[in-house]
């Protein structure tokens, strides 16, 4: 049976993803960033990949599809403006327009809110990646391209790879929490400014993956396989095209093998009932709610009760 993702078919493709029209890709060396950039190569598109790490292989596995367009490799660090400047001059010398931009690179470190054993500089230096890449990066790319879009005469779309910990924000690593918050008010923000500015015919989304198997995950280890209760990043990529280019959905959020679409509603409806209902700060990990959240979660989705335990268990609810 063949793995190559379904053509992606809408009233979109005539407009924005249709043979000769321009992508480009942040993250694109691997995961997310190279799946997308395969699956709209299907298409006939041409392909700008975006990255600081090396671009060699995808490229590679870019021009081996048949009826793609150009593909062009770019070293950018989005963290850097001038970069994503240079990088917009480069793509309008090229092509002039810009149809469908993945704005979706990203990156992490463990970044707690605070440490008693770890040097203040040492911690700040990694909420400084993490922020530069993940916040600032995104309104980077899009500060930088969406006044071009929002102009031109062709129909686009932005999309910004937000997380469900940017929503429901699970203890552990507040840095990147932080940072994929920071990303879903941006977007939405984009968004907004988008539809009310005269004539513009540029959209933005805001992209949620479940638990995919990527290079953040583990998929660059050669030891790993893929756990089951995760999805590929083509299943995930697959998925984001319907809600953007079928749907028309804003927000895009992914289930994956373990997690399904309703057990993310109920988890964020319980995250903002903590301040609706004055709850503590993330009373699903407080011990005095723990068992009311899994009732809670039972009770909306017909659930048996299952681990809360933050582990990739097979039998067990990614916590996110």
């Amino acid at each position: 049976m063949s793995t190559t993702p379904p053509a992606i078919t809408s009233t979109a493709t005539t407009t924005i993803v249709h043979k000769g029209a321009v992508a480009v890709l942040t993250g694109a060396a691997s995961g997310l960033g190279l799946a997308a950039a395969k699956q709209l190569a299907r298409e006939g598109l041409h392909i700008v990949l975006v990255d600081v790490a090396p671009l060699d292989d995808a490229v590679a596995a870019i021009k081996a599809i048949e009826g793609g367009g150009d593909v062009v490799p770019v070293t950018c660090d989005v963290s850097q403006v001038s970069q994503v400047v240079a990088l917009r001059e480069k793509v309008l010398d090229l092509y002039g327009e810009v149809h469908f931009l993945f704005n979706n690179a990203g990156t992490s470190k463990p970044c707690p809110a605070f440490s008693l054993t770890r040097d203040l500089a040492d911690l700040q230096s990694s909420w400084s990646d993490v922020l530069g890449v993940n916040m600032m990066g995104i309104i980077n790319v899009a500060q930088v391209f969406a006044p071009t879009m929002a102009r031109q005469e062709n129909a686009s779309v932005i999309v910004c790879t937000g997380s469900k910990q940017g929503i429901t924000a699970p203890p552990g690593n507040a840095g990147y929490n932080v940072s994929k918050a920071a990303v879903k008010i941006f977007t939405e923000q984009l968004a907004y400014e988008l539809r009310n500015s005269p004539d513009c015919v540029c959209t933005a989304h805001l992209f949620i993956p479940g638990w995919v198997f990527t290079g953040m995950s583990g998929a660059n280890d050669p030891t790993k396989t893929k756990p089951p209760g995760a999805w590929t990043p083509e299943q995930t990529v697959e998925y984001m095209f319907e809600k953007v280019l079928v749907e028309d959905d804003f927000y895009v959020i992914c289930p994956d093998n373990e997690t399904t679409s309703a057990v993310d509603k109920a988890r964020i409806q319980w995250s903002l009932g903590d301040i609706i209902e004055g709850r503590p700060a993330l009373s699903r990990w407080h011990p005095a709610y723990e068992a009311r959240f899994d009732e809670f979660v039972t009770g909306k989705q017909g659930l048996a009760a299952r681990s809360r335990s933050r582990g990739r268990g097979l039998d067990r609810i990614p916590d996110v």
